[in-house]
């Protein structure tokens, strides 16, 4: 399996409405490392999985989506608790509609995943088998 991974950041606020989260229950920030893999079994014509500047580009046009943004104010986002799980999803999810929008053969790749990293202790992933 080949395997290409981008790395970027996000800045964002948000609250975990749930005394469930504690003091996370507030508003808070959270900046995130955001590493992006995209795998596959077989590489395209030039030997790459996706060149790694239009990878780059997808990644930074789904950030900006998000970055220095409070998730709570963001519509889509009403009544969802935006954990870094649940956000995980929400950014591979985005990732694979910017590979549509260019037409990027996405039967060709065999998943996409996410991991947020929310410091050196704690991250979540998500991986979207295609």
């Amino acid at each position: 399996m080949y395997k290409l991974k981008i790395r970027d950041h996000c800045f964002v606020a948000h609250s975990l409405k749930d005394k469930f989260f504690g003091p996370a229950k507030d508003l808070h920030g959270v900046t995130y490392v955001v590493d992006l893999v995209l795998s596959s079994q077989n590489l395209l014509e030039k030997n790459i999985i996706i060149d790694i500047g239009i990878a780059t580009t997808i990644l930074k046009n789904v950030i900006k989506n998000y970055n220095y943004k409070n998730l709570d104010n963001i519509e889509k986002f009403n009544n969802e608790i935006t954990t870094t799980e649940f956000m995980a999803k929400q950014f591979c999810e985005d990732i694979f509609h910017e590979l549509e929008k260019i037409k990027f053969p996405t039967n060709k790749l065999d998943s996409i995943e996410i991991e947020l990293k929310e410091n050196h202790l704690a991250s979540a992933s998500y991986l979207k088998v295609i």
